[in-house]
């Protein structure tokens, strides 16, 4: 018999229906939702909480973060230039082991960790983090890891341009994600999959941050994109491109690739594209106004003055053309546990709070294909829940201030105090 939990709050968000409705009773059953607000409490509970003045909603989601480089706080949460060479795989992973507790703390209790930048003797860090927290080791949102991101050389995303190392420094090859050619690609997928990636990362175009690429440059070609979607599509698992340029941007919706990172420079006719194929953006807004870009080199900053004015004006565009937009905040380009800000950018350029609470909830959800058990407070759904105070429909603010988080049916945080209650 799994035992029964019941939350009591003031109201709760129906993500299906966009309404804050009141009050809130909530009974889990075990790590699932097997009631909201039924006609009759269960009698006897193991544990029931009243949380008082609170929302309760589910569990939010970040579609792109990299749990294992940064650390929560500071001004831009941006790691050492060198980190790639000075930072043993033991010490990035454990580093990452706070980096997951800060941001489940934060209420988001799913994320995606998109990609490496560093050499790991082809050990997929994300992965062994994904399977200590799936097994009750440590503290940390579900992980849905991609291993190591698929770039060429030179491209975005290749550790020895970020290091900016000389030749032969830091030979790498398809275990650690580089590519070249439709074969390797093929390569690179499977080898990802085979070490249980969930997902793949494709570097699709050139970026901001990398000392090499211009930002707007598509980096493969289009076979070598719909090498590497196809082959992760037949495997049954989604791929995610990082794709700044407008090129870049329309070679990943005719090679069929799940979803855009960024889409920084996207045309209105690519931006119609996406909208009309259903591929998903992640648009990482924050970022353009908070990233610490007085800290980066002097040609990476000119990149930046150059590109985030015109990613600002790029997502008022794809929120009325109706882009499938789900949250993501590229952490550590912003500091682990800051990831709601998201939302507020996500509202400040234009969508109403409870589209953007849809953005990290439903939408989120339906991009890992998990849409039939996570992203609502319903019957049959996972028990991800969490509290903020007053009503995040009218001020979404008030997701920055979470009082309470329960993922799995196990609460982790609870007045500002740790906890695990099982009953």
């Amino acid at each position: 018999m799994t035992a029964t939990t019941v939350l009591r709050a003031a109201r709760w968000v129906d993500v299906a229906a966009g309404e804050v409705c009141s009050p809130a009773v909530v009974v889990v059953d075990g790590d699932r939702i097997s009631a909201v607000n039924p006609v009759e409490s269960p009698r006897d509970p193991a544990v029931e909480l009243d949380l008082g003045d609170v929302t309760l909603l589910p569990g939010l989601m970040d579609m792109e973060l990299n749990l294992l480089i940064g650390g929560p706080g500071g001004p831009s949460g941006l790691p050492s230039p060198m980190h790639g060479v000075q930072d043993d795989p033991v010490y990035r992973t454990l580093r990452a082991a706070v980096n997951a507790r800060t941001t489940l703390r934060a209420g988001f209790t799913t994320v995606r960790n998109l990609g490496l930048m560093v050499k790991t003797g082809g050990y997929l860090l994300d992965v062994a983090l994904q399977r200590a927290i799936d097994q009750g080791w440590h503290d940390g949102p579900r992980i849905y890891p991609a291993g190591h991101a698929v770039t060429p050389y030179g491209g975005h995303l290749d550790p020895t341009v970020f290091q900016r190392l000389a030749p032969g420094i830091m030979p790498l090859s398809v275990a650690e994600g580089i590519a070249n050619g439709v074969d390797d690609v093929r390569a690179c997928v499977r080898y990802q999959i085979r070490h249980g990636a969930k997902l793949i990362k494709v570097s699709a175009s050139g970026g901001v941050m990398s000392h090499s690429t211009a930002p707007g440059a598509q980096q493969f070609s289009d076979e070598e994109l719909s090498a590497i979607a196809d082959e992760a599509h037949r495997a049954g698992v989604r791929v995610a491109a990082h794709a700044v340029g407008d090129s870049a941007i329309r070679a990943c919706i005719r090679a069929g690739i799940d979803c855009v990172e960024h889409g920084f420079l996207a045309s209105d006719e690519t931006l119609q594209m996406m909208a009309d194929t259903g591929t998903f953006l992640v648009s990482t807004t924050y970022l353009t106004e908070a990233m610490a870009v007085d800290r980066i080199a002097p040609e990476l900053r000119k990149k930046a003055e150059e590109v985030f004015p015109r990613a600002r004006s790029m997502l008022p565009k794809a929120i009325a053309a109706g882009v499938r937009i789900a949250c993501g905040t590229d952490a550590p380009a912003i500091p682990h546990g800051e990831n709601a800000r998201e939302l507020c950018a996500l509202v400040d350029r234009g969508m109403t709070p409870m589209q953007a609470i849809r953005a990290a909830t439903v939408t989120s959800a339906e991009l890992i294909e998990a849409g039939d058990e996570l992203g609502r407070l319903a019957p049959g759904y996972r028990a991800d829940i969490i509290a903020v105070p007053g009503d995040p429909s009218r001020d979404i603010a008030a997701t920055l201030d979470v009082r309470f988080v329960m993922k799995d049916g196990a609460v982790y945080r609870h007045d500002g105090v740790d906890r695990r209650d099982r009953g």
